[in-house]
């Protein structure tokens, strides 16, 4: 049989039900799915290519998902940096966001983002924000996937003057884009102390109707959760399980403070988690209990925020922080495994995001999305153990190559469906009108 194209590895992590790692090891790519995967000599035998690709020294493994960020945001990188989450956000963040965001921001600070994401090994992102629209133009132009939600707040802000409007927003969008190979619509209610209890149920009531995800913050500060227990006289878990926000299509960001009763009700719905290690130590937010709710069987998956709180979209720094600094806080060096890191990092986000049918993992039928990533660098050497090198040693910058739905995006390191210095240049135009 004639595959598109052949590439091999030294290591093939493929991240399926029975954590399969195939040494010398190959896929075999046509169109946009994965025709087979398994030895070189296997694959050679079953199928031929005009394109071969063996590199010495490389492991091939999924795409990282990003699963909770702000992608756009990585224009105000560092421009409010060493503050708490509401000065942050209200005296610094949205007036910039006022003052700034336009289809144009978005577009051009969404390639910049893509960017950074892509040659770091994050194949899709879960966004939440406005302008989405251009969002999804961007994305799709780089050739990278996405799950865009268009934000909803109960208050006017660049992109909306009213609850309605953002879900009218939301609605078009969703329209416009349901179906893409590459762009998924969902729907991002903020928050829930800035959507009212009506605005929760429209947005969930939307979500059923189109069947799209839903993308919210949850308990990400002390704060939070007493604005909610004063204004509902129930905890944010609770306050959601009443109002039949809560169930497999939700995707709850942050999720610091929450009780053992209420992550039992994450569990019970199938709610899945993006659990942001550096942002919630950069705000100083608090730590979630991620061991416990992996222990109750709710889906914890990783996400960056936006680069304007962490300062990075980098999942790979996120999944060595997070098995550390979980590991001390349990007492236990055996909680957070590199396996299940991995896991957490690709499949469950895959699926949090209902796209694991199609990705997440490197099987027959499913997409081409993958990360060839070089091992041939000092601390990558001498190898012992795949899982733990990826997870505690590798860095953004050993990624060589990226495919995403069956074509090359990045190889040799460099993003090759967009001129890079371009993009880096019109950031630096943009940052000197924000700097002014």
């Amino acid at each position: 049989m004639i595959a598109d194209s052949i590439i091999a590895a030294d290591y093939i992590l493929t991240m399926d039900d029975s954590l399969t790692v195939i040494e010398n090891g190959a896929l075999a790519v046509k169109g946009t799915d994965i025709l087979d995967v398994g030895t070189f000599d296997e694959i050679s035998r079953a199928y031929t290519s005009e394109r071969v690709t063996r590199k010495q020294q490389n492991v091939i493994f999924p795409g990282l998902i990003n699963t909770h960020t702000h992608a756009a945001m990585v224009y105000f990188r560092g421009i409010a940096d060493d503050l708490p989450l509401q000065e942050w956000l209200n005296n610094h963040i949205w007036p910039a966001e006022n003052k700034w965001l336009s289809p144009e921001f978005i577009s051009d600070s969404i390639e910049l983002a893509c960017l950074e994401m892509l040659k770091g090994g994050v194949t899709v992102y879960n966004d939440m924000y406005f302008f989405e629209d251009s969002a999804a133009h961007a994305t799709k132009k780089i050739g990278m996937r996405a799950v865009l939600g268009s934000g909803i707040l109960d208050f006017p802000t660049k992109s909306g003057n009213s609850p309605d409007e953002y879900l009218a927003h939301a609605e078009s969008f969703i329209k416009d884009w349901k179906g893409d190979e590459l762009i998924s619509p969902c729907i991002a209610p903020h928050a829930l102390y800035t959507c009212g209890t009506e605005t929760l149920k429209k947005a969930k009531a939307m979500a059923e109707q189109y069947s799209v995800p839903l993308h919210i913050h949850l308990a990400e500060t002390k704060w939070e959760v007493e604005e909610v227990k004063m204004r509902y006289r129930m905890k944010p878990v609770h306050y959601l399980e009443s109002l039949g926000f809560l169930d497999e299509t939700v995707l709850a960001a942050h999720c610091i403070w929450l009780d053992d009763d209420e992550i039992e009700v994450l569990a019970k719905r199938k709610a899945g988690v993006s659990h942001c290690m550096e942002s919630n130590l950069k705000l100083a937010s608090g730590f979630a209990p991620v061991v416990t709710m992996l222990m109750s069987g709710v889906k914890v998956t990783f996400g960056t925020d936006g680069a304007a709180s962490n300062n990075d979209l980098n999942i790979l720094s996120e999944m060595s922080t997070t098995a550390k600094v979980h590991k001390a806080l349990s007492e236990n060096p055996t909680a957070l495994d590199a396996k299940t890191v991995l896991l957490m990092a690709t499949r469950w986000g895959a699926e949090a995001l209902g796209l694991g049918d199609r990705i997440g993992s490197l099987e027959k039928g499913k997409r081409a999305d993958f990360v060839s990533m070089n091992l041939n660098k000092p601390h990558l050497t001498p190898l012992y153990d795949i899982c733990s090198h990826i997870v505690y040693a590798a860095m953004a910058s050993d990624v060589d190559a990226v495919m995403v739905n069956g074509r090359f995006v990045v190889e040799n390191g460099r993003l090759i469906t967009a001129d890079e210095q371009e993009i880096l240049s019109k950031a630096r135009q943009w940052s000197e009108k924000i700097r002014a």
